[in-house]
């Protein structure tokens, strides 16, 4: 009786322990996570461009004179210019003629003045001497402006072309830009076009200066569409008076096109895909982690905007996976915990 007794302890230990073990297996079966519930949340939305910058104005200083030697040149690249300052002189000889020229036939036309008071001419003879003499006066004033050539600004000379003593042959001499003031173009998706508008401020952030915000101001919204690229131009102006942005640096333009609602969650939560930018994060459905792609709309310090990718279901009030989700896979089993 003792040893059948024995056997039937025996038979129930094994018995306990197989159905704890199976009990375990079953348990460890299930991924452990821990959930936060879906909420969207008003946010500002913001287009991103990249752009290089250009000088407002650029100007290539070539005179009308070819056949001129240069006989000046009074700057080089890289000098600061201002306004009206001398850059170049041509050789002065077509100037002084057409000055002699221009005396005589003022003389002559003084003449003809007297002559035509007491009707001593024709009125056709007088005509011509005034139409000559007219004539001139608009060459020397040509001569004057392109012989001796100013600067159209206060800039800088990015560029110089010849050197002195050489004959001009209607190439630029000089390349100078203005700096305080630059621009940006980018171009836009059509879908955008009714959001974008003459006056509206952006904000730039320069490669070169990654701590500081450069506000533009948007100055012309092209008024077509590009119908390949569906786009649309824009050009951006940002006020450069301590010159810190220079012609060809590279910035990051935003766009501030107003709030909407969209669903926001924890950035820890958002899993990416090893070697590519894609993204993913985990939902609990029904016992069951489910894989949604999505696309970050918006980044906070620790937190993200997102959307779905098309044809996949996120909304508000579902249960993201939060704490385990690195452990998950699409359609495995996991309990809830606390």
């Amino acid at each position: 009786m003792k040893k059948n007794f024995i056997y039937s302890t025996l038979a129930a230990m094994v018995l306990f322990a197989s159905c704890t073990s199976e009990e375990k297996k079953t348990e460890d079966t299930r991924t452990k996570v821990r959930v936060t519930t879906i909420a969207e949340q008003q946010v500002s939305k913001e287009l991103t461009y990249n752009a290089n910058l250009e000088a407002n104005e650029t100007v290539k200083v070539s005179p009308t004179l070819q056949g001129a030697r240069v006989k000046k040149l009074y700057v080089e690249v890289g000098d600061r210019i201002v306004k009206g300052q001398k850059l170049v002189e041509l050789d002065p000889n077509t100037l002084q003629q057409t000055q002699l020229q221009l005396a005589n036939l003022e003389a002559e036309y003084n003449r003809a003045l007297k002559l035509r008071e007491t009707e001593s001419i024709s009125q056709q003879a007088f005509d011509q001497i005034e139409t000559q003499y007219n004539v001139m006066k608009t060459a020397l004033a040509t001569l004057i402006e392109n012989t001796t050539m100013v600067a159209p600004f206060n800039g800088y000379v990015t560029a110089r072309n010849m050197d002195e003593g050489e004959l001009y042959t209607g190439s630029p001499i000089y390349t100078v830009e203005q700096i305080s003031v630059v621009k940006a173009k980018v171009n836009i998706a059509e879908q955008y076009y009714t959001l974008v508008k003459k006056g509206m401020k952006v904000q730039m952030i320069s490669d070169v200066y990654p701590s500081r915000q450069f506000e533009g101001t948007v100055s012309i919204v092209s008024p077509t569409i590009d119908v390949k690229s569906r786009t649309f131009e824009v050009e951006i102006l940002f006020n450069n008076s301590d010159e810190a942005l220079r012609p060809g640096m590279y910035g990051s333009i935003y766009f501030s096109l107003g709030a909407e609602n969209r669903i926001v969650v924890p950035s820890i939560a958002v899993l990416k895909v090893q070697g590519s930018n894609e993204r993913y994060l985990f939902v609990e459905r029904e016992g069951k982690s489910v894989r949604v792609g999505v696309k970050i709309v918006k980044r906070f310090e620790d937190k993200v905007a997102i959307e779905p990718f098309a044809g996949q279901s996120l909304k508000e009030g579902d249960k993201l996976i939060s704490v385990g989700q690195a452990n998950c896979i699409d359609g495995g089993e996991v309990i809830v915990v606390e």
